[in-house]
């Protein structure tokens, strides 16, 4: 998925941390809600401005954030 058609960085929203365009909603709250347990049916009805496309894009960026991560051990 193409996520960057979702999620942007801007440093006028929310600190420049990333949020679905168009929104305040932060990804994190929205891979917060669902880690504790919101389906996206859940999410849905909060926040009838989303569509699931967008949290599917919220779960992608996360995906790449993590894959991309650099991972130090200690020597």
């Amino acid at each position: 998925m193409n996520y960057s058609a979702y999620i942007e960085s801007k440093p006028t929203v929310l600190y420049g941390k990333p949020a679905i365009k168009g929104t305040r909603i932060g990804v994190n709250l929205v891979i917060e809600k669902l880690a504790y347990g919101e389906t996206i049916s859940d999410l849905l009805a909060a926040y009838p401005q989303l569509s699931a496309e967008q949290i599917y894009a919220c779960l992608a960026y996360a995906t790449a954030v993590i894959r991309n991560e650099e991972v130090y051990y200690p020597a």
